[in-house]
């Protein structure tokens, strides 16, 4: 007889594992420069509230393909009560706002938005009035996942196993022409 290994019930567990889905989709959108993990995650913390992840993109990437990544990462953390947010800095390390959640993105369209520049550039929710980051955490976020693996600080063991080894053994097929 068979004996399967129950799913992780954990926030973090879960959390992690659809991190590693919105890399894996996010890399692959034009324009996109660097991916980190930054907020309680990258912590032991046993019950994150979110899994919060900084994508730093040309200033003219289209946003759409990405946004759509982020509302995927945010309705899979919303079935298990969670969230999630994609904060978004510019190439010069600016912090330029949020993926928008909403699926249609277009100026006047919402009245609830709270963007700034509702529209003004499609997916980009800049609502720099409620949310900022942190210039030093946009320059040097704790945990680079793309292009390149950079830690600056030590990785919780389940950071490590979920996240980082995955992604560095995608890395490797790659290499080797077995993606």
């Amino acid at each position: 007889m068979i004996q399967m290994t129950p799913p992780d019930p954990s926030i973090r567990a879960f959390l992690l594992d659809e991190v590693l889905r919105f890399v894996k989709r996010a890399r692959a959108c034009p324009g996109v420069w660097r991916i980190a993990l930054i907020g309680s995650l990258t912590t032991n913390k046993d019950n994150p509230k979110d899994a919060d992840v900084l994508v730093t993109v040309d200033d003219d990437a289209n946003l759409t393909a990405l946004a759509a990544a982020g509302r995927r990462l945010q309705g899979r953390a919303q079935s298990r009560n969670s969230g999630a947010d994609i904060f978004l800095a510019d190439l010069s390390e600016n912090y330029i706002g949020r993926t928008c959640h909403w699926r249609e993105c277009r100026p006047g369209i919402r009245v609830a938005c709270d963007a700034r520049h509702c529209g003004r550039r499609h997916f980009l929710h800049d609502d720099l009035d409620d949310v900022t980051l942190d210039a030093a955490l946009i320059k040097l976020p704790p945990l680079e996942l793309w292009p390149q693996l950079v830690r600056r600080f030590e990785v919780p063991a389940d950071v490590e196993a979920r996240l980082i080894q995955p992604i560095e053994a995608s890395r490797a097929r790659a290499k080797t022409g077995h993606a």
